[in-house]
């Protein structure tokens, strides 16, 4: 059964709403990455992992909007990452390294990158890669949202599938990313993977 829109509505409008989660909400990178390792994601991120222990969900989102997901005086990207199945499930907390051209150029290597973004300013993104070459980009925040999609035929036939609704963007990307990936985001596994983590730099 392909996801749409509806069966996302429980991130933006159901348990994470009004609770500890608000500000994973309202800031995020979710990013797959198929084939790869959490230990394989830090190696090429080029991030630094010994300063932070495994985490789960909650302490997560507290690390990334703080100062200690944010080293040095130079601006990092912290991030959490586990497996599941044969992906690599990356989770930002008020990050955007998943639609970085160039971490997710090298992310991509050999297999197929599916990620999305939202930061504070309602400002949102939505990439796929494939070994290095981008096969779908969006920017649901462009005045013309049809001017800023590359492979517009593409989309337009993702976006017949699952549904897409241009007043629920967010949750429509999430059903892309599973209609592309074949994973279901769920808050079970938000809350109960175990996150290996880092902070990687802008470039390596």
């Amino acid at each position: 059964m392909i996801a749409t829109a509806a069966d996302y509505a429980w991130f933006t409008f159901g348990r994470f709403t009004y609770d500890e989660y608000t500000d994973l909400r309202g800031a995020y990178c979710f990013t797959l990455v198929r084939g790869l390792t959490p230990e394989q994601v830090i190696t090429r991120t080029g991030a630094v992992a010994d300063d932070f222990p495994p985490m789960r969900l909650k302490e997560l989102i507290r690390t990334g909007f703080s100062d200690a997901g944010r080293p040095d005086s130079g601006y990092g990207h912290f991030f959490g990452v586990v497996a599941v199945d044969d992906w690599a499930f990356i989770v930002e907390p008020n990050g955007f390294m998943g639609v970085h051209p160039d971490i997710a150029k090298r992310l991509s290597a050999g297999t197929r990158l599916v990620s999305h973004f939202l930061n504070v300013n309602g400002d949102e993104d939505f990439l796929c890669m494939e070994d290095g070459r981008e096969r779908l980009a969006l920017e649901s925040s462009s005045p013309d949202i049809d001017s800023s999609i590359r492979s517009a035929e593409e989309f337009d036939e993702i976006a017949r599938q699952v549904g897409f609704d241009t007043a629920h963007s967010s949750e429509s990307f999430f059903a892309m990313a599973e209609y592309l990936t074949g994973v279901r985001v769920t808050p079970q596994l938000l809350e109960q993977s175990l996150y290996l983590c880092g902070v990687a730099p802008h470039s390596p």
